[in-house]
């Protein structure tokens, strides 16, 4: 993949087609989520890249792409940072010699994911509880079985690189009265650390390594141990 980003000529031609297809960029594009369109232009783009590497597919296609979308983000978010530093000599100028070809990407990225998106059932963000606020004594709190943390992982599972959930000290009173269980109480907690986790910016890293994942659940038992064998080695070099 170097070998293309360091091709200016290729480059140049790459970001203009890319700028040309808007279905695979411009999210309120109408056909943005139309696979079959989406497709196509991939197909489209893929031709270009074949020229240059002959045994590129699908896959290393949407990489380049993430890549790049990945690295404008980041190279434009340190402008917009040292722009508002107040000092002119400060300014962070993009490595990218192509950066400015990719300005149409600027505010084309997708939340991953928003409240909004969410069943309105859910449950509101944990606040703690007024004093004057009728229930339980903190002595009936204290007498209260909680979860311990190995049970909450057996109980709600969540994403591996969440942090350790712990269970809020404090316990809300529903609208009717009734406490919420220490179950409850964690699944909020997770929920809130998820929504966290899903707001964090999306990386190439991300990118490449669910394609990564989903290949290998199609693979054979056998290629699967393969796969993990030379991905392991690889890392370790």
């Amino acid at each position: 993949m170097d070998i293309l980003l360091q091709d200016n000529d290729f480059m140049s031609i790459f970001i203009d087609m890319f700028r040309e297809l808007p279905c695979l960029w411009e999210i309120n594009h109408p056909h943005y989520r139309n696979q079959t369109k989406r497709k196509a232009a991939l197909d489209q783009l893929l031709e270009i890249v074949k020229q240059v590497i002959p045994m590129a597919d699908i896959t290393y296609l949407k990489i380049l792409i993430g890549g790049l979308r990945s690295t404008y983000v980041k190279e434009c978010q340190k402008v917009q940072d040292s722009q508002r530093s107040g000092a002119a000599d400060d300014i962070y100028v993009p490595r990218m010699w192509y950066y400015d070809r990719l300005h149409f990407l600027a505010d084309q990225t997708e939340p991953r994911s928003s409240l909004s998106s969410l069943p309105s059932m859910l449950p509101s963000p944990p606040a703690e509880a007024s004093d004057t606020q009728p229930g339980p004594s903190r002595q009936q709190h204290a007498e209260e079985p909680r979860l311990s943390q190995g049970s909450l992982c057996q109980e709600v599972a969540g994403p591996s690189r969440l942090p350790d959930l712990q269970v809020p000290p404090q316990h809300l009173e529903r609208e009717s009265g009734r406490r919420r269980s220490a179950l409850e109480e964690a699944a909020i907690g997770l929920f809130w650390r998820a929504t966290e986790a899903l707001r964090a910016p999306h990386t190439v890293e991300d990118d490449f390594a669910a394609i990564i994942a989903s290949k290998m659940q199609r693979m054979e038992e056998g290629q699967q141990l393969m796969c993990e064998s030379l991905i392991l080695e690889a890392l370790n070099k």
